[in-house]
Order: structure tokens, then C-alpha cells, then sequence
């Protein structure tokens, strides 16, 4: 097919949806003719199959700006594009309140997939408004929820379609068996797993705290893998309260799986999420998950409570016993487990990856 494409994903940083990019555009790279893909962050151009071309700046000091200003340079290398060739489709990974705009200015088509729930946008009511006016005017918009779907159709009254994050569960098997450090001290019955950005997003201060309710109950140990500008923050309430034996935070890694392997537990404490692909890979790893009922994806993963369990929004004190419930009943628990793991057919990457495809071809 002769159809040109151009992906717009700006500041690449390595987490969940960037796992997202990559495999549709090296899946789309086999299905169209051409795919270039905008991006400032240089480092991660070899994740792309080589037949998409990565089109960036030469100067490797871009890559350590701000996300703002990444985007505004990535939008003068699409308005470089657009200027060849009209008939493309750009499709918006990130920042797509610019993007969109671009594309109407040059009566370009441009499709928008959204990766976080609304809940988490701006509670400024001139944002809001612009939100709904720029989202709308994009020619399809994709959420990776049917919940996600609903909360844009009530706030912005945005119609969008919903597909699922594409998840290779051989691939993950396969990185599982890769070498990695071991994470944990002692082979104790409970080991806790995090893993996420060290943002207020991510929320592990909630965590922590569900953790300093129960140091004295049982023998655990917990590990929170990630990076950010909190990291001190958490780091000092676990010396404040005297965690150090149980809690260690350990520096972002590029393959989890092998970390998410030697846990038993894994712990999603979000206060708001799109479909966090943690929970799916946990899930294919048969790790139990206890996650927090955030807009959006933990309720849809986990069968609303029927395939792990869900705690109120930074409720720590739930959360500490949702904790010492699966301690005092894990084979409870392991039946929600595997109710969740036969339920992970949804997401199979196959099947939505072709859904990526067929309406990409809608388009043209």
C-alpha cells in the first residue's frame, strides 16, 4: 500500500506507552509502505524496525530539554513534512493538542490516541473547554479503555474509539529468561513489587505508607523500581520511619520482567492511569495484583475485582489490608489470579494491532 504515515511522539522516556509505540509502529511498518516516526529523543531509534525513518535533529543536546520544548520543535519538523506531502496521516502518540491543531491548520488528517484518563488533565475550565473544541477536532480519536472511552464521552463529549494496548505475552516470557541482578535479600514468603515513574502520578507515598502499617505484622520485602524527581522524597520517608530493612528503591531498568519474576506481589498505586501495562505483564508472569481503582484500566484488567484486588484512591490504610489479606489468604487469592490470567486474551497483540491497522487504512 502507498499510503504514507508520520507518527508524532515527541519526548520518548521509556515507559508503558512508549512499549505501546514501538510495537504498533514496527507492526504498521510491515503493513504500509511508509513510516516516519518524530521524535527529539535519538537514543531509542534502533527499538524501530529500519525501515521506518526516525526523523529528528542531528544535535544529541535536544534530548535533554523539557518535554515543552521537545514538542515545539517536533511540531517544526511536522509542519517540514506536512509541507511534502499532504496526503499523509499523522497519527499523535503525544502532545496531541498540538499536533491537531498543525493538521487542521493544513487540512491534514490526524488520528490521537490518548494514554492517560481525564481524571488526571487540567481542572482549569478554559483548558477543559480547549480540550473539547481540539479533541474534536480530530478525525478519530483512540483510548486504550472502555472506560477511558466513556469518562472523554461525559467530560469532553468526545466520541472515541477503544483499543486495547497490544500485549505479547511471548516476548515477555522470553525477556523473562534473560539475566538479571537478584532484587530481593532473602527468599521470605512475601515480596512486594512497584514499579512506575517517581511522580505524584505514581503515587508510592501511599504505598509506603500502607508498608509502615504492616512492618510489624509479618516478614516482607518490597522494591520500588523507577526513576523521577521524588525519589528523595520517598526515599526519606523510608529512612524517617525506619523501613530500610524491608524497602529498597532500586534505579529504572529497560526489561522488568526478570524483577517482576522473583516477586509474588505486585502493587499498582496510581491515582490515575490509562491501561497500565504493568498490571497486564504482572498478570502474564502469574503474579498476584492489588491496584488502586483509578480512572482508568485497573477495574477493566483485573474483572472489577474478580481477578485481584482494588483499593480506594490513596487509601493506604486499605491498601495495608488488601496486603495482609493476600498474606492470610493466598490460595484465595491465586484463584482470582488465574480467573485474570485466562481473561488476558483481550489484549492479545494480534488481534489489536490489526485494529490498528484496519483503521489506519480507514483513513486514506
Amino acid at each position: 500500500m502507498n499510503s504514507k504515515i508520520v507518527v508524532f511522539m515527541p519526548s520518548i522516556e521509556g515507559g508503558g506507552v512508549e512499549k505501546n509505540l514501538f510495537l504498533v509502529c514496527n507492526y504498521l511498518s510491515k503493513k504500509f509502505k511508509k513510516i516516519k516516526i518524530i521524535t527529539i529523543s535519538k537514543k531509542y531509534k534502533k527499538k524501530f524496525n529500519k525501515s521506518i525513518d526516525v526523523i529528528t535533529f542531528s544535535f544529541d543536546l535536544f534530548d535533554k530539554f523539557s518535554r515543552r520544548i521537545k514538542y515545539l520543535l517536533s511540531i517544526i519538523l511536522l509542519i517540514k513534512e506536512i509541507l511534502k506531502d499532504r496526503k499523509i496521516v499523522v497519527f499523535s502518540f503525544q502532545a496531541n493538542l498540538y499536533c491537531i491543531v498543525i493538521c487542521k491548520l493544513f487540512s491534514v488528517k490526524v488520528i490521537s490516541r490518548s494514554n492517560s484518563a481525564p481524571i488526571g488533565w487540567s481542572k482549569n475550565f478554559l483548558k477543559k473547554q480547549i480540550f473539547k473544541i481540539v479533541l474534536n477536532l480530530s478525525n478519530v480519536v483512540i483510548v486504550n479503555s472502555y472506560q477511558f472511552k466513556n469518562d472523554l464521552k461525559k467530560e469532553f463529549n468526545v466520541k472515541a474509539k477503544t483499543i486495547y494496548n497490544p500485549l505479547n505475552k511471548i516476548e515477555i516470557l522470553k525477556k523473562t529468561r534473560q539475566k538479571s541482578r537478584k532484587i530481593f535479600d532473602t527468599k521470605i514468603k512475601l515480596r512486594i513489587l512497584n514499579i512506575g515513574r517517581f511522580t505524584d502520578q505514581k503515587d508510592q507515598l501511599t504505598f509506603l505508607k500502607s508498608l509502615n502499617l504492616i512492618k510489624n505484622d509479618f516478614e516482607f520485602e518490597a522494591r520500588i523500581v523507577g526513576r523521577g524527581k521524588l525519589r528523595k522524597k520517598l526515599q526519606n520517608y523510608i529512612n524517617n520511619q525506619n523501613l530500610q530493612k524491608n524497602v529498597k528503591i532500586l534505579d529504572f531498568v529497560d526489561n522488568p520482567y526478570p524483577l517482576i519474576k522473583q516477586s509474588n506481589l505486585f502493587v499498582l498505586t496510581s491515582k490515575f492511569e490509562g491501561l497500565p501495562n504493568v498490571l497486564l505483564e504482572s498478570l502474564v508472569l502469574r503474579k498476584f495484583v492489588i491496584s488502586s481503582n483509578c480512572h482508568t484500566g485497573p477495574k477493566e484488567i483485573l474483572l472489577n475485582g474478580r481477578g485481584g484486588l482494588l483499593f480506594k484512591v490513596g487509601d493506604f490504610k486499605e491498601l495495608a489490608g488488601k496486603i495482609r489479606y493476600y498474606f492470610f489468604n493466598k490460595k484465595k487469592c491465586q484463584k482470582l489470579s488465574t480467573r485474570a490470567f485466562k481473561s488476558l486474551k483481550r489484549f492479545d497483540y494480534k488481534k489489536n494491532l490489526k485494529e490498528y491497522e484496519n483503521l489506519i487504512r480507514s483513513q486514506f
